[in-house]
């Protein structure tokens, strides 16, 4: 039912449709709707396809890109892992293979130093603390022998969890260090700590081996944002971090984010196991995506010049289209219209056969009786009305003879008429047709232009028939123009098959009405003489012949009569 309601909606409101007519509005909606179809059965699967590889290539280039990123930033924090677990283990490894009392001696702990700074780098001095927190012995380069620890959280945690990693802090040493210290229990029983100072400038060593570019950043942050390091772009050593990260947590993740510059950064974070620290890694999205950015232009302009491309070839393709169906449209209605035309003079010409046939025989009579009261007037004695009687008597023939003229013409339209074929040159026939129209246009100074193709082809058709279609025109012609204009008769070779004649007055020319009905029987321009015959038997006659006749005219410019006929027409093409 829904489905039903929306092709109905998309019928009445979206491709709207005149059902009937050849209308400029038929073939403008049938254009529209063509086009409209084509286009949405060419983009939507278009767009269909360059959405879903944008997505999908988006996809697979943030994999791309977050999956190294996620690697190098575990990688890089397990780096700072086994630095400071190995410096926690040497640590604890000296405070497991020397007692209290042999750390306490001065001695033994300088020796102990010169080799963790020998054999292992960053180490800067080494502190005996007992239980109470008292440094009992140093070795370094400072004077911390006896300084109390017991009031600082780390000696309470060490005491407890049996070791402790601290912040980076400057201290009394005023550079960035971390102080890693372990416990051990001395041979009489109560707990001691060995803690040692080491240097973080193989932080900087490590950060460094990542190879960033140089709009990258890399720094560590402890638990509570403070940078452990500095950073280029976000703080400095011991300053709150700038960038928004996730405090506390485990594992690593990346994060696309707006940073307090306004720049849109891939932020990579891994949280160490032990200490409590966070290796951040930040790249801008703008390096990261410049391959992202450089495709999605590219496809931008491909979809856009495809959807261009398409929509002017639908275009183009749909105007030819509708042209040959306007084109078939206006030749069906041509043939339909001649076929009703035909009808029309076959309904006709029956009649005006019944007509004719019926008017010849009273005709006949008029004519045989007024012939025999000549004749009686011709052999009677001189009386005083003979001359009277016998100019009614001449008056009664000459007009059974024209009534008899005019029913020949009607049963001559009406009957079929055999052709006689025979070769014939038309410059000649055309030259003998204008012999019967000699003294009028010489009377009337009426100019007859010819133009006759010297090389036109003899052609095989009828030449009384030829005679009557040209004495036709002409004689319409001659009654068009004026005393002193011009008529124009041009005959040229078409083609190979066909010739073609043309007979242009200067006359008062027809209205668009007018040309409509010209080869309608019975139709006539001429008020008060005209039978209307003329042309529609005109037309007969070049159909019959296989031939074609159009008539171009403007009112007051004159109208130009076209007929082309076969130069061989076969025997079917008698009608």
């Amino acid at each position: 039912m829904k489905n039903k309601k929306i092709r109905e909606f998309i019928t009445k409101h979206i491709l709207r449709f005149p059902e009937e007519g050849t209308s400029p509005e038929r073939y403008k909606a049938l254009r529209r709707n063509i086009i409209i179809l084509m286009i949405l059965v060419t983009i939507i699967p278009l767009s269909l396809m360059a959405t879903i590889n944008y997505y999908q290539y988006q996809s697979s280039l943030r994999n791309e890109i977050v999956n190294p990123l996620n690697t190098l930033t575990n990688k890089t924090k397990r780096s700072f892992e086994l630095f400071l677990e190995e410096r926690l283990s040497t640590v604890r490894f000296i405070a497991s293979a020397y007692s209290f009392k042999e750390l306490s001696e001065q001695k033994i702990m300088n020796r102990i130093l010169g080799v963790l700074k020998k054999e292992f780098e960053g180490f800067i001095d080494l502190a005996l603390i007992n239980n109470k927190g008292i440094a009992i012995s140093y070795a370094g380069p400072y004077q911390f022998q006896g300084k109390d620890y017991s009031n600082q959280s780390w000696f309470q945690e060490c005491l407890i969890n049996g070791r402790h990693i601290s912040d980076v802090f400057l201290g009394y040493r005023k550079f960035p260090h971390l102080a890693i210290s372990a416990h051990n229990l001395s041979e009489d029983g109560p707990i001691w700590i060995l803690r040692a100072t080491i240097d973080t400038k193989k932080f900087d060593e490590i950060i460094s081996m990542m190879e960033l570019l140089q709009e990258s950043d890399a720094f560590i942050i402890n638990s509570q944002g403070i940078l452990q390091t500095n950073s280029k772009f976000y703080g400095n050593l011991l300053e709150p971090c700038s960038l928004p990260v996730p405090l506390g947590g485990h594992g690593t993740y990346v994060n696309e984010v707006e940073d307090s510059d306004g720049r849109e950064v891939f932020v990579a974070y891994s949280y160490f196991f032990e200490p409590d620290f966070t290796l951040v890694v930040a790249k801008p999205s703008s390096l990261i995506l410049k391959t992202w950015f450089t495709f999605r232009t590219e496809i931008f302009f491909i979809y856009t010049a495809s959807v261009l491309i398409i929509i002017l070839l639908v275009y183009k393709l749909t105007d030819v289209q509708v042209n040959h169906i306007k084109e078939a449209d206006e030749k069906r209605e041509l043939a339909f219209r001649e076929l009703e035309h035909s009808q029309k003079l076959s309904s006709i010409g029956r009649l005006a056969a019944g007509v004719a046939h019926e008017i010849n025989n009273p005709l006949a009579i008029i004519s045989q009786k007024a012939g025999f009261m000549k004749d009686l007037i011709t052999n009677a004695s001189e009386f005083s009305e003979k001359e009277k009687f016998d100019e009614l008597t001449d008056s009664i023939l000459k007009s059974t003879d024209r009534c008899s003229t005019i029913t020949h013409r009607l049963l001559g339209f009406a009957r079929r008429m055999e052709i006689e074929y025979e070769e014939l040159d038309l410059n000649d026939l055309l030259n003998e047709v204008i012999g019967f129209l000699e003294k009028e246009a010489v009377h009337r100074n009426i100019n007859i232009n010819l133009d006759l193709d010297d090389n036109l082809v003899r052609i095989s058709s009828d030449r009384g028939q030829l005679q009557q279609v040209f004495l036709n025109i002409l004689s319409n012609a001659f009654a068009a123009v004026e005393d002193n204009e011009n008529i124009f008769i041009h005959t040229w070779n078409e083609d190979p098959e066909r010739v073609g004649v043309s007979i242009k007055d200067d006359g008062c020319g027809m209205s668009e009405q007018d040309l409509e009905n010209i080869f309608e029987p019975f139709f006539t321009t001429k008020k008060g003489y005209g039978t209307g015959l003329g042309l529609p038997i005109t037309y007969g006659i070049i159909k019959k012949m296989g031939g074609t006749i159009k008539v171009e005219s403007k009112l007051g410019k004159g109208s130009t009569f076209i007929i082309f006929l076969l130069k061989f027409p076969k025997k079917s093409l008698e009608v």
